[in-house]
């Protein structure tokens, strides 16, 4: 199918107008409100502050709800891209606004889905619909990230904020978030950051707009990149190698997320500070082995993929490895 026939077939589709016109309004509600929830998220990353809000202080978040929605966009829509070239009937993105939680680590969004109607008979179609998700949130991530420390600004941004910055007291005896590195993200840093510049620690990368969205992105996509069930990267490993494979990764997987989250725990009841685990990743372990399981369905129609199809799927594990931390939020005091 050429380009022509593609979107011909795509307009010309019989949908009961009312339908459409309810689908239109959820997703359109739901994309503001999550405007709206990641705005003032964006405003308290920046500035450290909470509530109450006024409105020309909302200001201050755009430039984070923009880039975090522009990399939820991304990701979704090339999920819905590959669905709908393939023929698979797919919806728009349900954007998810995750509302301001005073003391709660809160990034305004819970991220994006769309969901297929159409069963996916293939391998190489359901290889293309997983690929294409990760690969363009990745790449969004990455130019956010780059713009970002292009564009660092200098020593008196974190002042603004924190005028007791270089006091030998600062952040003592007070709850503190760090984020967990990449070696992405540490590349990143070393490229694009001269000798001498500022740069500011794990700990304060989220009053920084842009690297906060960033490393957001590179964590939403190594979450989904994991191996299992009908995440993302589930559906790679099971479209490139089969199912005895994918479940062989599969149990690995989980095991190192029990490893983690555990160690994570432990970490927190004996203060050790490692920082080589978090409690967050037996949640999310909980949640892949009850929810979305860890099996992965079965197609139709199973056959080899060709040379670039597997050339993609290596690139995507190795977008994991990169773009996962053991550690992503370490809380302490």
């Amino acid at each position: 199918m050429d380009e022509r026939d593609f979107y011909r077939e795509y307009f010309t589709q019989q949908i009961p107008q009312k339908s459409v016109w309810s689908s239109w309004v959820v997703h359109l509600s739901l994309f503001l409100l999550t405007f709206i929830t990641t705005v003032i998220a964006g405003m308290e990353w920046t500035t450290g502050k909470m509530g109450p809000y006024e409105f020309n202080n909302l200001s201050v978040g755009l430039p984070y709800a923009v880039a975090i929605l522009f990399v939820l966009s991304c990701h979704e829509f090339g999920h819905y891209f590959a669905a709908r070239y393939h023929k698979v009937n797919a919806t728009l993105p349900y954007y998810i606004p995750f509302p301001p939680i005073p003391y709660f680590i809160n990034f305004g969004t819970m991220g994006a889905v769309i969901r297929t109607k159409g069963r996916i008979k293939s391998n190489k179609a359901m290889f293309d619909i997983g690929v294409a998700g990760p690969i363009a949130g990745f790449v969004a991530s990455l130019a956010v990230l780059i713009y970002g420390f292009a564009n660092m600004p200098g020593v008196d941004y974190i002042l603004k904020i924190h005028p007791d910055f270089f006091s030998p007291d600062f952040g003592k005896g007070a709850l503190n978030l760090k984020f967990g590195n990449t070696l992405l993200f540490a590349f990143l840093r070393d490229v694009f950051t001269k000798p001498g510049q500022f740069m500011p620690p794990m700990s304060e990368i989220y009053h920084y707009p842009y690297l906060c969205v960033g490393w957001f992105g590179l964590f939403v996509t190594a979450m989904n990149m994991l191996p299992v069930g009908q995440l993302d990267g589930g559906h790679i490993v099971y479209s490139m190698f089969g199912e005895k494979v994918h479940q062989h990764w599969a149990g690995v997987t989980m095991l190192l997320l029990a490893f983690l989250g555990f160690e994570g725990i432990f970490e927190s009841i004996l203060s050790l500070n490692l920082e080589i685990g978090w409690s967050g990743w037996l949640f999310w372990g909980l949640i892949l082995y009850f929810l979305i399981k860890i099996k992965h369905p079965p197609v139709e129609h199973f056959e080899p993929l060709g040379k670039g199809r597997m050339a993609l799927g290596y690139l995507s594990i190795f977008i994991l490895i990169i773009s996962f931390s053991p550690a992503p939020l370490v809380l302490s005091m």
